[in-house]
């Protein structure tokens, strides 16, 4: 029971995700978003409400190391595993505005939150703090894209449309939304007992299966985005998911209830940190993300979890 409890957690996070991503992205379109914006923003928030879902459910549930390991271990899924696979599809594009602003703010991000918790906690001042910087980010990033030509080009989104009506999309989207919570409490609720039954820690829990569970949606965005010739959609997806997986879900976890850092480890972080400058110096220094770079990635995903749990 508990075995088909977990399977149908993660259904339910896929068909969830699958659902708002579809209608988010069509809600991009109607605001008039270029794929990248979309991508960073809509897209980005979309797929990161299975995190959302995952972590604020283990905070009430006061598992703070699921909480924060499911966070954490998302970031390195989408920059190992899930940037991994989509260069390989198809080599993602790196382009200027995306370098200098947006992977940028994601390697500031990923500095910041560790600094954070070097005291043991993320306290609800932090949590504030953190929630008002991606308000900040949204806004600053919608209205670059309005100021900018080159931007404007809504048609060119790669996810599959729901409906043509705005009405309708919402109407998914909250669909979506409810698919992702009733499925997270089912993922947190499983998750717990088979830690509990193989004696493996909630943190290690959060770091691999939820995390994997909770970033299905990123995956299936962006091998969408990229078989459908919008890699540069793909890669905003996952350095926007980034970003709101640390600001918005950290932020609002620890609002509900302020997050010790129990079980996640410095070597977590380190890895989370070395894999986002590993992505950082790619983007920086090549005008694409290629194949090569890709198995790298994927390589270095599947050694930390091997080693994470070895341990």
């Amino acid at each position: 029971m508990i075995a088909l409890a977990f399977l149908a957690g993660i259904a339910l996070l896929y068909g969830g995700g699958e659902l708002l991503v579809r209608a988010a992205s069509a809600i991009g379109q109607k605001l008039h978003m270029s794929p990248l914006v979309a991508g960073l923003t809509i897209v980005a928030f979309a797929t990161s409400a299975p995190e959302l879902a995952i972590s604020a459910g283990a905070a009430i549930n006061d598992l703070p190391g699921l909480a924060i390991g499911n966070v954490i271990g998302s970031n390195i899924c989408n920059l190992g595993l899930i940037l991994g696979i989509t260069a390989i599809i198809k080599p993602a594009p790196v382009r200027h505005t995306l370098v200098r602003r947006d992977v940028l703010v994601m390697a500031i991000t990923t500095l910041l939150v560790p600094g954070l918790l070097l005291d043991g906690e993320l306290a609800r001042i932090e949590g504030t703090l953190l929630v008002l910087a991606i308000s900040a980010y949204i806004v600053l990033t919608v209205w670059h894209s309005r100021s900018t030509r080159s931007q404007r080009r809504a048609d060119e989104h790669s996810v599959p449309k729901l409906s043509e009506s705005m009405l309708l999309n919402l109407a998914f989207a909250v669909a979506g939304i409810l698919l992702l919570v009733g499925g997270s409490q089912l993922f947190v609720d499983s998750s717990v007992a088979i830690a509990e039954l193989i004696g493996v820690p909630a943190a290690v829990v959060g770091l691999s299966a939820a995390a994997f569970g909770s970033s299905l949606p990123e995956l299936t965005a962006s091998i969408i985005a990229a078989k459908h010739g919008q890699p540069e959609m793909a890669a905003g997806n996952l350095i926007g998911s980034n970003i709101f997986n640390l600001l918005m879900i950290l932020g609002v976890t620890s609002l509900i209830r302020p997050l010790e850092m129990r079980s996640v480890t410095n070597f977590d972080l380190g890895v989370m940190i070395g894999v986002s400058a590993l992505a950082l110096a790619l983007m920086l220094t090549r005008a694409r993300v290629g194949r090569g770079e890709g198995a790298v990635l994927v390589t270095i995903y599947s050694l930390y979890m091997v080693w994470l749990f070895v341990q």
